[in-house]
């Protein structure tokens, strides 16, 4: 089964902070990895039980699986990912 990827508005706040270069190796990771098995990476606990993660280097990508869709929540360095609410 192949999800379809959904980005949520706040999502490009996200990259306008990251250089050119890191933002087209991100979207790649994530069009080719949680494309095809979003349901493998790590659950979240506490504040934001419900929803996983997707490690792509030093960044996180925090996501919530919706049917047959993953909504893209936030992208961010993994030192910033959990602090702010999403």
């Amino acid at each position: 089964m192949v999800y379809r990827i959904v980005y949520k508005k706040s999502v490009e706040r996200d990259l306008k902070k990251l250089a050119q270069a890191e933002v087209a190796k991100i979207l790649d990771r994530i069009e080719k990895g949680l494309s095809r098995r979003p349901e493998a990476n790590p659950a979240l606990k506490g504040q934001f039980t419900g929803l996983r993660k997707y490690r792509i280097g030093d960044y996180r990508v925090i996501y919530a699986l919706l049917g047959e869709e993953v909504l893209i929540l936030r992208i961010s360095h993994r030192r910033e990912a959990y602090r702010r609410r999403i």
